[in-house]
């Protein structure tokens, strides 16, 4: 997947109980408190998501995570658990001092509980459409029947034709991730097709749109203590602004700054990265004045 990220990133590794972890980074090495950027979930995520907005930073790692990307692909049933377990072993690995955590959508939510777990490995939050996809007991929805998803071997034929060819994940990014199907270029499709098309990538995509990895974000919303800021696409599906604007009113003391980015969908990061890029330079400066 190095090919996709910037001229002047290189491609390094670290171990967790996992597996093996990916991760982009600046040649030259990290000189400053790290930022670390984790990739939402969906067939075909990886790090590569965020390659538009964190070459504007120093000190930046942006991780494929575990059954995502070039990182390792365990054939297993994924459960949040596994993942805020993952990211704190990785963050102890890459770093000796408190980060800047930024993740959007469901990587979003999980950084927030690895925030009110291990609170000693976060300095700030910055979100894009943070969501458990079952916040305040209201499911986001899924796009196919748990019947279906759940049948061994019918739910690989579904990964299979709905993540792994150029038409299909054209068709997904357009219909679900992006507000304006302009912005979608041929690198970021065949990005996608790269990691949705490396071996046992299903296992982690399938946890996903099983709703294995769901949970209620609003749950450890009063036990966020970490500074943290919050952006929204004003056209995200599924999880859409108002669920923004009711988990920003949770915890207005620890989420500090909310803001919506126009004409974008829940990667607003990958859609609208200069604006994204921006309001992050923001927050991190009014974090370190």
């Amino acid at each position: 997947m190095l090919k996709f990220h910037p001229p002047g990133f290189g491609q390094k590794f670290t171990q967790t109980s996992l597996g093996t972890i990916a991760y982009y980074t600046q040649a030259q090495g990290i000189t400053e408190t790290p930022i670390v950027f984790l990739h939402s979930f969906g067939g075909g995520s990886s790090a590569y998501e965020w390659s538009k907005v964190y070459p504007f930073f120093e000190s930046t790692i942006a991780p494929d995570l575990i059954g995502w990307g070039d990182s390792s692909h365990p054939a297993r049933d994924y459960r949040p658990e596994d993942y805020v377990m993952m990211v704190a072993e990785f963050l102890e690995k890459i770093s000796d001092q408190p980060v800047t955590l930024v993740a959007a959508s469901l990587t979003g939510a999980l950084a927030i509980r690895l925030a009110t777990q291990r609170p000693e490995l976060v300095r700030s939050l910055f979100l894009v459409c943070p969501s458990g996809f079952d916040d305040f007991g209201q499911n986001a929805g899924r796009r196919i029947p748990l019947d279906i998803i759940n049948t061994p071997i019918l739910d690989r034929i579904i990964y299979t034709i709905g993540a792994t060819n150029d038409l299909a994940v054209r068709n997904f990014l357009e219909n679900f991730l992006f507000a304006n199907r302009d912005r979608i270029t041929p690198e970021i499709v065949n990005a996608y097709l790269e990691s949705a098309r490396k071996s046992n990538a299903e296992y982690a995509a399938l946890s996903f749109l099983r709703g294995d990895l769901y949970f209620d974000l609003s749950l450890y919303l009063p036990q966020l203590n970490t500074p943290t800021a919050i952006v929204w696409g004003n056209q995200a599906l599924f999880t859409d602004v108002n669920l923004g604007r009711r988990i920003a009113a949770a915890n207005p003391q620890a989420i500090r700054r909310f803001e919506v980015v126009p004409e974008s969908g829940v990667l607003a990061h990958l859609e609208q990265p200069a604006i994204v890029a921006r309001l992050l330079k923001q927050w991190i400066n009014s974090e370190t004045d």
